[in-house]
């Protein structure tokens, strides 16, 4: 007698990974770790890079353009002989170094309405972060306060510093953190990628360390 044995009541093989096949996918996830991952990283840092070096050379030609319009305007001052410049909007102090000075005059130090030094001696982290605001258009978010990178809501991108009369701006994202992951206050220009703001002679210079 000839049975009719319908296609749908066929028991289906079940199959599954064999411990070769298993050590093979793994070995290539590790491989894949291997050489995805230093070369991620790798991106991180050039972009980390190109942010620091972006932003310095942005910083540097609003430093020069606001020293070419108080030239172009003739060297304004204030009422006290300081010199001054109204660039785009913000009434800048510029360096007034007086008579054989090595620091060259017209230089951004802070707003003019909170009256810095006239010389541009004594630079504050607050002045650099005037001169910051200042010249650049959009500028990052900035503070002086390191807890305040802590603060995701704040949404702080730059620390600034102030260390021989220089402004020192740093990548947040390049700086140190301690056990707790809290931002630690860099002890120098050899740590995290920054540029570093010389009013005296209006340089500019970048520092790559990560």
């Amino acid at each position: 007698m000839k049975q009719n044995i319908n296609s749908g009541s066929k028991m289906k093989k079940q199959a599954g990974f064999t411990l070769i096949e298993l050590v093979i996918v793994v070995v290539i996830l590790g491989f894949l770790a291997v050489t995805a991952i230093p070369k991620f990283i790798d991106l991180t840092e050039q972009a980390q890079q190109a942010n620091i070096e972006g932003m310095a050379g942005g910083f540097a030609t609003g430093v020069s353009l606001a020293r070419a319009q108080w030239e172009a305007e003739a060297r304004p001052e204030d009422s006290d002989g300081n010199n001054v410049v109204n660039y785009d909007g913000t009434q800048l102090m510029l360096t007034t170094p007086p008579a054989n000075s090595a620091i060259r005059p017209g230089y951004p130090i802070g707003l003019a309405a909170n009256d810095p030094t006239a010389d541009g001696t004594g630079m504050t982290a607050a002045q650099c972060i005037e001169v910051w605001n200042g010249i650049l258009a959009q500028p990052p978010t900035i503070s002086a306060t390191i807890t305040d990178l802590d603060d995701d809501s704040l949404g702080i991108n730059y620390f600034v510093n102030v260390a021989s009369n220089q402004c020192q701006y740093f990548l947040k994202e390049t700086l140190n953190q301690d056990a707790d992951g809290d931002y630690e206050t860099p002890a120098s220009t050899a740590i995290g990628n920054n540029f570093t703001y010389n009013n005296a002679d209006s340089s500019v210079v970048v520092n790559i360390n990560n």
